[in-house]
Order: C-alpha cells, then sequence, then structure tokens
C-alpha cells in the first residue's frame, strides 16, 4: 500500500520554500481557470503558509485564474463559457445586470457568498464590464480568502502530515485559534449578507 504520509511529510520541505511558493501559485491560478472550487486549496495554503502568507499567495493566485477565465471567457471561449452559464440562471442574470451597473454591482456579488468565484469569472467575461472595474472587483475576495486560510493555518502549521491533528500542548493557544476562526467566519457572514441584501435592492433577479 502506498504511503501518502511518507510522501507528503517529503513534499513539505519543498512547498515551504520559495521554489515552492513560486509553482503553488500558478497550481493555484490553474486551479481556478479550470472551475475547480478553491477552498481546499486555500485551506492548504492556511496550512502550509499560514494566515497571512496563505491569504497573500492565495489571493495572488485568484487574481491570476480570474484573470485567465476573464480573458478566455472574453476573447476565446463565449460559446463555451454561455453554454456552461446555462446551467446557472443566477449568473446569467447577473451578468446581464452587470453589463450595465458596472463597479458597485461586481463587488457586491464577489462578496455574496451565492456565488462561485471562478463560475463568475466566465460571467463577467462575458459581459461588458471593463476590465479595470473586474480587476478593482478582486479585492473584494480577500474577507473569504483570509478565513479559509486561517481555517488552514487553525492545524498550527505542523511540519508534518502525521502531526497536523495532533492535540497541542496549550489548551489556551487552541481556544484562541478557535475563537479567532469563529470570529473571522462570522465577519464573513454579516459581510456576505450585507452583500446579499443589496443585491436585492439593486432588483437583480436572482
Amino acid at each position: 500500500m502506498l504511503d501518502w504520509s511518507h510522501w507528503l511529510d517529503a513534499a513539505l520541505p519543498f512547498l515551504h520554500s520559495p521554489l515552492g511558493v513560486a509553482i503553488f501559485i500558478p497550481l493555484y491560478a490553474l486551479w481556478v481557470t479550470l472551475l475547480l472550487p478553491g477552498v481546499w486549496a486555500s485551506i492548504l495554503a492556511g496550512v502550509l503558509y499560514g494566515t497571512w502568507w496563505g491569504s497573500l499567495i492565495v489571493f495572488i493566485g485568484a487574481c491570476l485564474g480570474a484573470e485567465a477565465s476573464f480573458f478566455l471567457s472574453r476573447c476565446w471561449l463565449k460559446g463555451w463559457a454561455n453554454e456552461r452559464l446555462k446551467h446557472f440562471p443566477k449568473l446569467q442574470a447577473v451578468e446581464k445586470a452587470v453589463s450595465s451597473e458596472g463597479l458597485r454591482l461586481v463587488v457586491l456579488t464577489r462578496l455574496s457568498p451565492a456565488f462561485s468565484f471562478s463560475l463568475l469569472n466566465l460571467a463577467y467575461g462575458l459581459s461588458n464590464v471593463s476590465l479595470r472595474d473586474y480587476n478593482l472587483s478582486l479585492v473584494a475576495i480577500l474577507p473569504s480568502t483570509v478565513m479559509f486560510c486561517t481555517l488552514g493555518a487553525l492545524t498550527g502549521g505542523r511540519t508534518s502530515p502525521s502531526e497536523m491533528l495532533a492535540p497541542e500542548v496549550s489548551a489556551w493557544a487552541w481556544t484562541f485559534r478557535i475563537v479567532g476562526v469563529m470570529a473571522t467566519v462570522t465577519a464573513v457572514w454579516l459581510v456576505g449578507r450585507a452583500a446579499q441584501k443589496a443585491l436585492i435592492n439593486e432588483e437583480v433577479d436572482l
């Protein structure tokens, strides 16, 4: 039987190296471009690099992936993107509304948990939103990015997979971590709820 734990133990030092980070970023971008959910990759970044470094790495990778999806959707894959979005009526409504509303609505949809980041990139590419507004809206992914990286960092950034779930020597350390994660999740939830209310006020047919 293949010993995945041993393989991961050997891979972690490389992933922690500058070259490992340099490879992780484009891999994350590719992950997003392929419309795969970035949640688990973001949590892994938190495990490997901690909350703040992980958030920065994920943000850079997500931005690169978002740019690739946007240009592919707008320039080369319009037919494929349209077929993909037919299965998501909410995103079609967003695509039509964003074409006329611009930056404010783009930011609100970025903040709302009701929409997939990867699929939104396709919808924006099909809309008439400007590249400037699209790029500025990427700042709105930071709250959820920090949240998922914080969840990953809760493991303590240990150096081997076999140790990641080991109990912390200090119960207080785990208490502070859990409280921090709960506070982050609550803040992101409140922001998402506010964004959803604002979207309803915009009279977008969601």
